[in-house]
């Protein structure tokens, strides 16, 4: 808003307001969604969802079919039902309230042949859908080969088979990351051979067992650093290889954090990476994190890769038309290279806006610092360490000795102790995470930067993902109000109460320093009236 205020000030001071500056221009991409059939998998998870509610709150879609399984329980109804009490659809309720309508619920489940889905469900995506985004995957770093396999490879695979033969298919999209070839120091816009053929890994799977698979991982992986990078790396040869005659993209988002701006912002329901650092730090959990702090730490926002999803597939759309088209084909260069390579966006943010993890870690403590949470469990201190060994020792001091002095003063007052086990997690999640932080990657995204540049000046303003536009020290104030009021769900209204908190544990904090300086100090002079 205020960039456009400027804008027109800017034209006040230089001249006359011309006709141009008075009419507002067609969306193409509402024009591209309009009346749109759409199928969307991983609607449950954190992309997913957000995805769905931007084509319902913005775009006039006609239908969205989502695939959702049983779970704890729960089956699909029941989930749905659930999904819809995020406070991300809470402006979508209040615009429409009969927004469900559009949304047809199949009972699936990505770890099963042709996604679990019955043979009339397939069907009607052969025969009504017209736009595929497929988002669905395991996430866990630590998965099981054969889930991984089957969810993040088996099911791409399954999933453009079937699209072969939707009658209307326009556009196909395929969210992988832009770690999936992170054995790679330099990562472009374009494929990579995989470490081994899809059709292979899920043949192996399917004719070994349990304790078979786990034997042989660790030599399957080779020097990728666990199974989720591995899987997602094979299921891109996927779309290279069976995908070339559809009108497909390959989209790389990095590391995915809270929203900027829409539905709502600062929302995250997640502390996968950036985010558990984030949340760790500003309760006092985790105190250190080995990595360089000078390198990236490549993150983008969650609206801003909604937004260049589903730019992309207007993209792929129009790149397949212009293809279909000879006189149009000739007319484009870039056309003509598309006709013969699917495209790849790189969605990142390092050559746009870098950003490096001593800079997050520097945003972070400064707007975390203003709205202190009364659940800190400790004062926040952080450092990244680079040093093997220096790491471990500081990890030994600052997380596990801590750990058993609270537990031991929790059993002595009969409480349960759980900090031991939850450092546990808590070293599990920073040893996934320091493989990212050690390593730097030279990323491109010359086709992200070109896709922003063909959109018209409307759809810039309601489908916004220039990396360009983004203010990092903005971004943290509303990122670490999201993560207060959403991960802890501790709302603004308690900051004052949260003030006070934190001012008695940096007192408690300074002062056990204190004490273990003088006892240091104490018990080296004693050693010196031994010695001497």
């Amino acid at each position: 808003m205020d960039r456009s205020n400027q804008s027109v000030e800017d034209e006040r001071e230089g001249g006359d307001i011309t006709f141009a500056d008075m009419v507002v221009e067609d969306s193409e991409l509402l024009k591209f969604y309009n009346d749109s059939t759409i199928l969307l998998t991983g609607a449950t998870g954190y992309l997913g969802k957000l995805h769905m509610e931007k084509l319902l709150r913005v775009c006039n879609v006609k239908k969205i079919f989502i695939i959702v399984r049983a779970k704890k329980g729960k089956d699909p109804e029941k989930r749905l039902e659930e999904l819809f009490n995020d406070p991300s659809y809470a402006p979508l309720k209040r615009k429409y309230p009969n927004f469900t309508r559009k949304i047809h619920l199949m009972a699936g489940d990505a770890a099963l042949p042709n996604l679990g889905l019955c043979e009339e469900d397939i069907e009607r995506i052969k025969s009504e859908v017209d736009c595929v985004f497929h988002y669905a995957a395991t996430v866990r770093f630590d998965e099981k080969l054969r889930i991984a396999t089957y969810i993040n490879v088996r099911a791409v695979r399954d999933l453009i088979r079937i699209a072969k033969d939707i009658k209307k298919l326009r556009a196909f999209v395929h969210i992988s990351t832009a770690y999936s070839n992170c054995v790679q120091s330099t990562i472009e816009e374009k494929f990579y051979d995989p470490p081994i053929m899809a059709d292979k890994l899920i043949t192996l799977v399917d004719c070994l067992n349990d304790n078979q698979l786990d034997a042989i991982t660790k030599s399957l992986l080779g020097d990728f650093p666990n199974t989720y990078a591995f899987t997602k790396c094979i299921a891109e040869d996927i779309l290279r290889t069976e995908g070339k005659k559809l009108p497909i993209a390959l989209y790389r988002p990095s590391i995915v954090i809270a929203t900027l701006k829409e539905p709502v912002a600062g929302w995250i329901n997640n502390v996968y990476g950036a985010t558990g650092v984030l949340i760790g730090v500003a309760i006092g959990l985790l105190r250190t994190l080995r990595g360089n702090p000078k390198n990236y730490a490549d993150m983008v926002p969650a609206d801003y890769v909604i937004n260049g999803v589903l730019a992309s597939a207007w993209d792929v759309a129009c790149i397949k038309t212009m293809n279909d088209n000879k006189e149009l084909r000739e007319e484009s260069s870039r056309e003509e290279q598309f006709d013969k390579e699917i495209p790849v966006y790189n969605y990142v943010s390092t050559p746009e806006k870098p950003i490096s993890w001593d800079e997050f870690q520097r945003l972070s403590t400064k707007h975390a610092t203003q709205i202190p949470s009364e659940k800190v469990i400790w004062h926040s201190y952080f450092r990244m360490i680079q040093n093997k060994w220096l790491f471990l020792i500081a990890s030994f001091l600052l997380h596990t000795i801590p750990a058993h002095v609270v537990d031991f003063i929790a059993v002595c007052v009969g409480k349960k102790p759980m900090l031991v086990k939850g450092y546990a997690k808590i070293n599990k999640f920073a040893d996934v995470l320091s493989y990212f932080c050690q390593r730097q990657w030279v990323f491109t995204n010359n086709n992200i930067q070109l896709l922003w540049q063909r959109l018209n000046k409307r759809d810039k303003e309601l489908f916004e993902f220039s990396m360009k536009l983004l203010d990092w020290d903005l971004y943290f104030y509303t990122y670490t109000r999201g993560g207060r009021l959403y991960i802890l769900e501790d709302p603004l209204e308690t900051i004052p109460k949260g003030k006070i908190k934190y001012i008695k544990m940096l007192c408690a904090h300074y002062a056990l320093m204190a004490f273990l300086l003088a006892a240091f100090i104490k018990i080296i002079m004693i050693m010196c009236n031994l010695i001497f």
